[in-house]
């Protein structure tokens, strides 16, 4: 199952309907369907947002893989280089007026999914977020 989508934002309603019927396909109660939107919307968003020079069209391919216990979404794109799991864990524990910008975003992936997983291969960019299911 796959869904490319143009680096628009204005597409993300499609990446909800997508999900929403994988979930649905394979049987998985409501709060994880909408935990596994927020998580993919947040990188989906992320990668439209980031990856592409502002002006530039480019896709973001989500492929979903079945396992025998998981399930795999594999977002990838042909942006410039990036490993958001290098990134730190931001100090929740700071006022959001001391906070700096950015990073909750990969810290609420990190929070839903099982794993998460990047590899850059063949100049594009693969982000691997792995939930498991019973």
């Amino acid at each position: 199952m796959k869904l490319t989508l143009p680096n628009d934002i204005e597409q993300i309603p499609k990446l909800s309907e997508f999900i929403d019927s994988i979930c649905e396909t394979f049987c998985i109660d409501m709060e994880t369907t909408m935990s596994l939107n927020l998580a993919l919307e947040e990188a989906v968003v992320n990668v439209m947002s980031y990856a592409y020079l502002e002006g530039t069209k480019g896709d973001v391919d989500i492929e979903v893989v079945k396992g025998p216990q998981y399930l795999d979404f594999i977002i990838s794109d042909s942006g410039k280089p990036f490993n958001p799991t290098t990134k730190e864990n931001p100090d929740t524990n700071l006022s959001v007026e001391e906070r700096p910008i950015g990073g909750l975003g990969i810290h609420i992936i990190r929070q839903i999914m099982d794993s998460v997983h990047y590899e850059r291969k063949e100049n594009r960019n693969y982000l691997t977020l792995r939930k498991n299911i019973h």
